[in-house]
């Protein structure tokens, strides 16, 4: 049966699907030797499909891995980076990503730090992903000076960035300093460096921008000790039940 060409190679873990379309764009992916084109539709029963010349099937697919991350400040959230920066690849030893197709599910910006996921199941990246989905993601958060409520209360409701309002989120106070407020932040929606451009909209920039939890997923996981900056951990069971629900759902 055919299928789009860039689900395919996520279903084999080879990419996610947006790595798999940005591989198919390089020309770096050949079906039956002529170089494949975005949406193509193949069927992996009869054709040949190659990535950068050597050939990839369903048989190949390596065992699914599901880690959780503790990034660090100047590591970037991709698996390459032109400018030669550190990846979060970089931070897992060669023989757990070497050829698995392990990749971030969504970024945290280079400033800033914590919980992120990574895996090689393509599919579930494509859901977590998707602006449907609304898994909440947790944030300490340490910006200049000190909110008012009035002003909290305008980050909970939403702000307009780009001509287009905010989500609702959770805005806690957690604690003020001298010159500095520590917030609590829950989003349901993750664009691009939003707390960052939110806090800055409102008149109080971020110092710090930590992530604390994905879900039910901790950098703290049940009966042991938080992960420190750079080191990672496999999910427990119940954590890879509640992605799988999640992608479950979605169909």
């Amino acid at each position: 049966m055919e299928e789009r060409l860039q689900k395919i190679l996520s279903q084999w873990g080879i990419a996610s699907r947006r790595q798999a379309e940005e591989m198919i764009r390089r020309s770096r992916v050949r079906v039956n030797g002529d170089l494949a084109h975005l949406g193509q539709k193949v069927d992996p029963q009869k054709d040949t499909i190659t990535v950068d010349g050597k050939p990839v099937s369903s048989g190949q697919r390596p065992n699914l891995v599901y880690l959780l991350l503790h990034k660090s400040v100047g590591v970037v959230s991709t698996c390459h980076d032109p400018q030669g920066r550190k990846t979060v690849l970089d931070l897992l030893p060669p023989e757990l990503h070497s050829g698995q197709g392990i990749h971030p599910v969504g970024r945290l910006d280079i400033d800033s730090t914590g919980a992120i996921i990574l895996t090689n199941d393509g599919e579930l990246t494509f859901w977590l992903t998707h602006p449907r989905h609304s898994i909440p993601k947790t944030y300490r958060v340490l910006v200049e000076g000190h909110p008012t409520e009035s002003v909290l209360r305008m980050w909970r409701q939403g702000v307009l960035l780009d001509g287009r309002k905010t989500r609702p989120a959770q805005v806690k106070l957690i604690k003020n300093f001298a010159d500095t407020t520590c917030l609590e932040i829950i989003l349901k929606e993750g664009r691009n460096r939003q707390i960052r451009r939110v806090a800055e909209l409102l008149g109080h920039p971020v110092i710090k921008l930590h992530r604390t939890a994905i879900g039910p997923i901790q950098l703290q996981s049940p009966g042991s000790k938080s992960l420190r900056e750079g080191e990672y951990r496999h999910l427990e069971e119940s954590e890879i039940r509640f992605l799988q629900k999640v992608k479950a759902d979605s169909y």
